[in-house]
């Protein structure tokens, strides 16, 4: 039923982490990243990552290779476990927890798994697999031609980024620490880099532009990149209807060829005002069984192939500023691979404040996780977690870390008792 309050503010928010190995500078061209290296040398000023943190490429491993299977059935004794967790709350959740920790005792548990939701910036990573899509479209079995254009290709931010608020790093040689500022127009950056943005620091700038060059690719093949007379010819020239067909196609591509429902799972629109001005989107969605689905489908190998599963994989991986689900300090050993993503709303009702994600008329935070403990070559305990929540008037991100805490118990606990 609709309120007849004021819906005074209306925030879209999402996790600020950063991601991929620290020892990928050389291969990937993303210049924060040895700016990150050099603080954990103490060469240069700047926050040291935990633990888990600190693996090297090689170890980001795509760990269910050649184990086909498709999601098991709900094992209903961990499943009681899962949803007695989440208290008075539970209705509020969606959730879904795969235990890989045993791949002889696989459990499964969801609770409101199949409940649409706003994906948020959880829709991030179906920008990045049409990325990734359109790569291994135009260059099936060249890999080094996929590499050669991630790094290359220049990006320049302009009227797509307005207006966004969250802060990406900066690092060039010979500075004495990492820089953080928005993204402006006239930014240049590699393809890469604006992804790892994208995904890192949940830039909802830099998303808007790796959906704006996901839509170049479909459209311009081996063409591109292009230069930015042609992109401003196509984008001001082409009727607003095809550019959301052209739009649609590249979002939902790559997930359909993977095996994901697209009515399930689908970002159908810019993150940014100006990108939405500028292509109408065509709606995003979610469950936590379909989330969970991608999941399992990228240790797979079957995001699209094995190369972009593992550089997924690894754009995902978390090397600084845990927050939310990932903050909890029982992570702290373990490797996270991660995405989050938040939407707050506010009524005008002074009785029921609104405070920052603890909106009093919307309060979705919703994480997706890859967890191994601990960080190395053969981790004890291998789960993955789908939390989508709406629980109004209180913290979510409070409520997504003693959660987090919670369920790494019960997963340690089982591992113990299946030895």
């Amino acid at each position: 039923m609709r309120t007849l309050l004021t819906v005074i503010t209306t925030v879209f928010f999402s996790c600020a982490t950063w991601a991929y190995p620290l020892d990928g500078y050389n291969y990937t061209g993303i210049k924060r990243l040895e700016g990150y290296r050099l603080v954990q040398k103490k060469k240069i000023r700047g926050n040291f990552v935990p633990r888990g943190s600190r693996m090297k490429m090689r170890n980001v491993r795509l760990r269910l290779h050649n184990n086909n299977f498709e999601l098991p059935k709900t094992d209903p004794v961990f499943t009681k476990k899962i949803v007695d967790l989440l208290g008075e709350d539970k209705d509020k959740y969606g959730i879904a927890i795969l235990d890989l920790s045993r791949l002889d005792k696989i459990a499964y548990a969801e609770y409101n798994a199949n409940r649409h939701i706003t994906p948020a910036s959880v829709g991030k990573v179906a920008v990045v697999t049409a990325i990734f899509n359109e790569l291994a479209k135009h260059y099936p079995g060249d890999t080094g031609s996929r590499e050669r254009i991630l790094r290359t290709a220049t990006v320049t931010a302009d009227r797509f980024i307005k207006r966004d608020t969250h802060q990406v790093p900066f690092w060039e040689k010979g500075q004495k620490e990492v820089s953080y500022r928005e993204l402006r127009i006239g930014d240049k950056a590699s393809l890469w880099t604006f992804m790892d943005w994208m995904l890192s620091a949940s830039s909802n700038a830099a998303a808007s532009m790796v959906v704006k060059n996901a839509i170049l690719l479909n459209h311009f093949g081996k063409r591109y990149p292009v230069d930015d007379k042609q992109t401003a010819i196509f984008f001001n020239e082409t009727p607003k209807k095809s550019l959301t067909q052209i739009f649609q196609r590249s979002m939902t591509e790559g997930l359909k060829k993977s095996g994901i429902n697209t009515a399930k799972f689908r970002q159908g629109s810019f993150f940014t005002r100006g990108g939405k001005n500028a292509v109408p989107g065509f709606g995003s969605r979610a469950t936590a069984r379909e989330l969970m689905r991608y999941l399992l489908y990228l240790e797979q190998g079957r995001i699209i192939d094995v190369f972009s599963s593992r550089e997924i994989k690894r754009l995902l991986y978390m090397t600084q500023g845990r927050i939310r689900y990932a903050s909890h300090a029982v992570l702290d050993k373990s490797a996270l691979y991660f995405k989050s993503g938040s939407i707050y709303r506010c009524h005008t009702d002074k009785k029921k404040p609104c405070k920052k994600y603890q909106g009093n008329k919307l309060n979705i935070l919703n994480s997706i996780a890859i967890i191994e403990t601990p960080a190395r070559k053969r981790p004890k305990l291998f789960y993955m977690v789908v939390v989508t929540s709406n629980i109004l008037n209180k913290h979510s991100p409070t409520e997504h870390h003693n959660l987090a805490l919670k369920v790494h118990r019960l997963i340690q606990q089982r591992y113990r008792d299946n030895r």
